[in-house]
């Protein structure tokens, strides 16, 4: 599940909450203060990342399929680098800076109380048509669920913000929109539904911050061992 295939954005401002006069716009050159700083937003999510071995198993796959071919100029599939194939547990979305500390410490609360879940990789499929289509491929064991339950609950708690969409266990391989031809996208699908990966164990579950883009890049926060402590401790 990449980071989130298929989660809620918020709706725009509204331009009658504004303030009758504008507030005085800082020049290029001053530094932002600490306040503005904590109340700048920040895109985060929860995510577990396969390990070498279950990645590269289905990193053989994709590179036969039309999604893992070179593209033509003007025609990306976008397909996601395969070091950044995760499984999205819960979608933050825009969290202010100053709340950051909160969601370490509810994922710290969730992950570290939880058994770890043993899963494979397997199926496949898509979300959207044309210029909206997605190709993922599922994540299937018991306890998957649970963790994810277990995140959710804590970061209710912590009173954060996540989507609250049901949890379907996936990760998302490429974007090719409409640029794919059908007969290609349906040969790719049936490739998919038909894999099935090796066992691996969700070992580890990182907070991770999401910096938006044509190339998007994650950036992970912190991570925290199921059952166990900190595999990397917060900044």
């Amino acid at each position: 599940m990449s980071e989130r295939s298929g989660a809620a954005a918020s709706g725009p401002r509204s331009a009658a909450t504004r303030e009758d006069v504008a507030p005085r716009r800082r020049g290029a050159s001053e530094p932002a203060s600490a306040a503005e700083r904590a109340n700048q937003e920040t895109r985060l999510f929860v995510a577990a990342y396969p390990p070498p071995q279950a990645r590269d198993d289905l990193a053989a796959l994709v590179a036969t399929l039309a999604i893992g071919q070179p593209a033509q100029p003007g025609r990306s599939l976008r397909l996601a680098p395969a070091q950044e194939w995760h499984l999205t547990l819960a979608f933050l979305g825009d969290v202010a800076e100053h709340a950051v500390p909160a969601a370490h410490r509810a994922v710290e609360a969730a992950v570290c109380a939880a058994a770890a879940p043993v899963v494979r990789l397997g199926g496949g499929g898509r979300f959207g048509r044309g210029k909206f289509t997605i190709v993922w491929t599922g994540v299937h064991g018991e306890g998957l669920a649970d963790l994810a339950k277990a995140v959710r609950r804590q970061l209710k708690a912590a009173r954060l913000p996540f989507d609250p969409k049901p949890f379907r266990p996936h990760l998302t391989l490429a974007r090719p929109a409409d640029r794919l031809p059908a007969e290609a996208l349906a040969a790719d699908l049936a490739a998919l539904k038909a894999y099935e990966g090796p066992k691996w164990t969700v070992e580890t579950v990182a907070l991770v911050r999401s910096h938006l883009g044509p190339k998007p890049v994650y950036e992970r926060l912190g991570e925290w061992t199921a059952g166990g402590a900190a595999a990397a401790a917060p900044p």
